[in-house]
């Protein structure tokens, strides 16, 4: 175990904050971790995966542990499905890819997101009408305090919109291990959501299959969102808001071209980003703190901005949403 001490973060997180560790510990197995938990056992504790959903406002005084625990296994199968184990520390476009490379469906609408795969419970990742809910099958995760190991099934982490357990209860009391998905021998596309199938036409995609799907998906966020490798960013800022029928009704008053999404008889969801675009934000630029031109939903760091001034002007553009539409924006990104 190398335990660093007032540890720069900057190559840690997408935005590119340079924020600092008081103390700094890397971990690639259950018995690393265990031995690192032991050491510094009073310690304020915060896990780091790909660092792809966070935004550092201050310097972190305390324990910052990075999640780096490796493997992609399958575990076992049945007539339909197949069951892969993966390290919490594999990044997740990687596993992604190595499930479209063996026609086994199920997460290929969700190319190209950024971050780890331990974190995708997590925050319950979802893009182009699927949700790791829909292909989890158990995860195992560590108490930071206990330094015990349990156990999670698809009921236990309370998945929501961007949410679960992890977020909630048991926030910042466990690192999760590994996760292990119940993927498809048979696909099922799924092509209804977003732009997939204008994407899959322009692409003269005549024989569907996991590739294309996957192809189209990498396309259409390589042309909405910036690559953070050149832009500080950490990808959706916001979640989208769901109304309720009557509040929809109101919205379409102020704005009779408002875009939703039925999520049931009584809800909708409305695009953030459209809300953000039509209070005037979208390409919004203040020093270095910003709003993408392509996707009014993406705040980026065009070089020397701090945390603090990409966290004021979050905080703005929800002032301004909440003036024009009375709607309560949501952050989806973890502000620490």
């Amino acid at each position: 175990m190398q335990l660093k001490e007032n540890f720069s973060l900057k190559k840690y997180n997408t935005f590119k904050i340079d924020a600092y560790a008081k103390y700094f510990a890397e971990f690639s197995s259950a018995d690393s971790l265990s031995d690192i938990l032991t050491v510094k056992k009073n310690s304020k504790k915060m896990i780091l995966g790909g660092g792809s959903n966070i935004l550092f406002i201050k310097n972190f005084d305390g324990l910052i542990l990075k999640n780096a625990i490796p493997g992609i296994d399958v575990t076992g199968d049945d007539d339909e499905h197949v069951y892969i184990k993966v390290g919490a520390g594999v990044n997740w476009h990687e596993f992604v890819m190595y499930c479209v490379s063996r026609n086994i469906g199920g997460v290929e609408n969700l190319s190209l997101i950024p971050g780890n795969t331990g974190a995708s419970p997590m925050q319950n990742i979802g893009a182009y009408g699927v949700e790791i809910k829909d292909v989890f099958h158990e995860l195992e995760a560590m108490h930071l305090e206990e330094n015990s190991v349990q156990t999670f099934k698809n009921a236990d982490c309370r998945f929501g919109y961007r949410d679960s357990i992890f977020k909630k209860k048991y926030k910042d009391q466990f690192a999760i291990l590994n996760v292990t998905f119940r993927l498809q021998k048979k696909p099922a596309y799924n092509i209804s959501y977003g732009a997939i199938e204008d994407e899959l036409k322009k692409m003269n995609v005549e024989n569907l299959s996991i590739k294309a799907i996957s192809d189209a998906v990498i396309k259409i966020r390589k042309s909405k969102l910036p690559d953070p490798e050149l832009i500080g960013n950490a990808g959706s800022f916001f979640k989208n808001p769901e109304v309720r029928v009557n509040q929809l009704h109101q919205l379409t008053q102020i704005e009779p071209g408002i875009p939703s999404f039925k999520i049931n008889d009584d809800a909708f969801k409305i695009p953030a980003g459209w809300l953000i675009e039509q209070c005037g934000w979208k390409g919004y630029k203040k020093g270095d703190a910003g709003c993408y031109d392509k996707q009014a939903l993406v705040l980026v760091n065009y070089g020397k901005a701090t945390g603090k001034e990409i966290y004021n002007l979050s905080e703005e553009i929800k002032i301004s949403v909440k003036e024009k539409f009375v709607i309560a924006l949501e952050t989806e990104v973890n502000i620490i």
